[in-house]
């Protein structure tokens, strides 16, 4: 009798236990967290699992606002990611996302990010260059960052440095958009190398330098 007792409570327990699991349901993605450079914005996460049956769904709101808003591309999504870029644009808001995962048996809570803000968050490239070397000198190419940028810091500017084969670092400053500098004190086949940042003098902020890149004068 007693082990017909046992028994029970623990078929009443074990379904205990699988009514709040079914209640509770799905665990909620992780590592929700926003990832912006030149102001392309994407929200990832971490699945819960690797089941190929999850779908995604995501809002987001601005710090402040009680109500949040679907990101109508990215509701039932399979890829743990959601490009946030045209509901970010305004930096001088902040932002929130969140994610929550649906499968076909269970819908998980809501998972939460850590507060965004375009103007302080979102990294900022560096130009890129292309050398020419002519016998007048080093004809440098500054390509800027995307558009975007451009459009939102107007009074943007781009630092150039040059390393002399000594290690002697020279530097020059562009106004945005200038594309191309001429370097005329240059020694015959020595090799110079070259790196850039951006600048936004407004928010004392700038990008990393640019990976070196470097040629021989002719």
């Amino acid at each position: 009798m007693r082990n017909m007792r046992a028994l029970l409570g623990a078929a009443v327990l074990l379904g205990t236990m699988r009514a709040a699991l079914t209640q509770v349901g799905l665990l909620p993605p992780a590592q929700v967290h926003f990832d912006s450079v030149d102001y392309k914005t994407t929200v990832l996460w971490t699945p819960p699992s690797n089941s190929s049956s999850l779908k995604y769904f995501v809002q987001w709101k601005i710090y402040g606002e009680p109500l949040w808003v679907n990101v109508n591309h990215c509701q039932g999504i399979q890829k743990p990611k959601c490009n946030l870029s045209d509901v970010t644009s305004d930096l001088t808001e902040w932002y929130y996302a969140r994610v929550q995962v649906s499968s076909p048996a269970a819908t998980s809570p809501w998972a939460l990010s850590r507060r965004f803000s375009p103007r302080w968050d979102s990294k900022i490239s560096p130009p890129f260059l292309r050398l020419n070397s002519t016998q007048r000198g080093i004809t440098v190419r500054v390509k800027p960052p995307r558009a975007q940028v451009r459009k939102k810091h107007r009074d943007l500017f781009f630092k150039i440095y040059l390393t002399r084969e000594n290690g002697q670092e020279e530097e020059w400053e562009m106004n945005c958009c200038f594309h191309k500098l001429n370097i005329k004190n240059v020694k015959r086949k020595a090799q110079y190398c070259l790196q850039a940042q951006t600048v936004l003098p407004l928010q004392a902020r700038r990008s990393m330098r640019s990976e070196a890149v470097c040629i021989t004068s002719k």
